[in-house]
């Protein structure tokens, strides 16, 4: 089944534990409201000051706010260079994170990117929740693009945990500035950072100098050993690219339309209608021999929250069984930089038992709550060694 959902330009979606959706801000929208709407919903929306204060008049630098659902229920919400914890349900700010350092704009038409990285430890520990935020264009960007200047991009990731009672943006440095990237979670964790500019914003035109090298930033590695530049494409992917990660482990790579019609002649950046597979080392052959392979449950199975999961896998070589993890992947809608509902969570086995010579069995509780996996469709990867296998749909309700 296919849902299609109508709302004003520029907005953000996010799925909410019931099922439905919050639609936030878009342009001139300084408010929110759910679809589809209920008896307790029935207001056509809602007011949300912090757009207001968020807002530059003549930029509106606040669209496409990040939006993430935190593991408390409440959701964090990013705009501009500012952010807050709200209670969609009272209508009430929870709290107001410190202002992101430098004080640059991030989202849209300054269109840095952000994730909220892996969930872990979900059967008894505290859950902790951070947001990683990347790129950007500088203060004042989409006006002097406007003029013909371009001025280079943010070079800078902010990395804040959410659920700390003090929290602090921590500042990260990537290997080039970056504008209008896509962030897409991979199934080991990591984060591929692709497509964008060096200069410029957002915008018809407004791009300059195409960021052909992927990134991969690696979540779990020591600050200040966590990126790392990946090989080429010679393809520039700009304003309306996009890259989605699909059941191999890989990433699909499309689009670039920086023009107002489309232009695939005598224009600086043509519009591009190919498509491209980014490989992540984790798909390289020498990995073959750690790689697990699923082999139940089938592919499309019916979950549901806080059970017992039994996957089967095989694997060619020696098990390291104090280096299996399973992960679960949502599906995003990913559009302008920023993939919405992106979520990943680590669940931990509670065993790893031998069922033959080469096929194992790990045992996993699943999420307990709609806070931590909204009801629908994830992708569901045995991790062996760092080493994904490739995934499976469940549908979790």
């Amino acid at each position: 089944m296919i849902s299609l959902y109508f709302c004003s330009r520029y907005s953000t979606n996010n799925k909410l534990p019931d099922g439905g959706q919050i639609i936030i801000g878009g342009r001139r929208q300084f408010n929110y409201e759910f679809y589809p709407k209920t008896e307790a919903t029935a207001k056509n929306t809602y007011s949300l000051p912090f757009l207001v204060q968020t807002n530059e008049p003549r930029i509106e630098n606040n669209l496409y706010p990040f939006v993430f659902l935190n593991v408390d229920g409440n959701l964090f919400i990013f705009a501009n260079n500012r952010a807050i914890l709200f209670n969609y349900t009272n209508n009430v700010v929870v709290k107001t994170f410190p202002q992101i350092p430098g004080g640059d704009p991030r989202s849209y038409p300054s269109s840095g990117s952000a994730v909220l990285l892996p969930l872990r430890n979900l059967h008894g520990a505290v859950l902790e929740a951070e947001v990683l935020v990347c790129g950007g264009a500088p203060k004042g960007s989409f006006e002097q693009a406007s003029k013909g200047h371009f001025i280079g991009a943010l070079n800078t990731c902010a990395r804040v945990k959410v659920t700390d009672p003090n929290p602090n943006w921590v500042m990260e440095t990537m290997p080039d500035g970056r504008v209008m990237s896509d962030m897409v979670m991979l199934p080991d964790g990591n984060v591929l950072i692709v497509n964008g500019a060096g200069s410029g914003t957002a915008g018809w035109r407004f791009g300059r100098n195409p960021a052909l090298n992927p990134i991969i930033y690696k979540t779990y590695s020591p600050l200040g050993s966590r990126f790392e530049l990946q090989n080429p494409s010679s393809i520039p992917r700009m304003y309306h690219s996009t890259a989605v990660l699909v059941r191999d482990g890989r990433v699909l790579v499309a689009g670039s339309n920086p023009n107002v019609y489309y232009n695939f002649t005598n224009v600086l950046f043509p519009t591009e209608l190919s498509m491209e597979a980014f490989s992540p080392s984790y798909l390289e052959p020498a990995f073959d021999n750690v790689r697990p392979r699923i082999v139940s449950p089938a592919s499309q199975s019916q979950i549901m929250y806080g059970q017992m999961l039994e996957l089967q896998f095989q694997v060619n070589g020696t098990l390291s069984r104090n280096l299996v993890l399973v992960t679960m992947l949502s599906p995003p809608f990913t559009t302008h930089s920023y993939s919405m509902n992106q979520r990943v969570l680590v669940l931990e086995p509670k065993s790893v038992t031998n069922v033959s010579e080469t096929m194992y069995q790990v045992e996993v509780t699943t999420p307990g709550s709609p806070i931590l996996a909204p009801p629908g469709f994830y992708l569901v990867f045995v991790v062996h060694q760092d080493i994904p296998s490739e995934g499976i749909w469940v549908h979790i309700h």
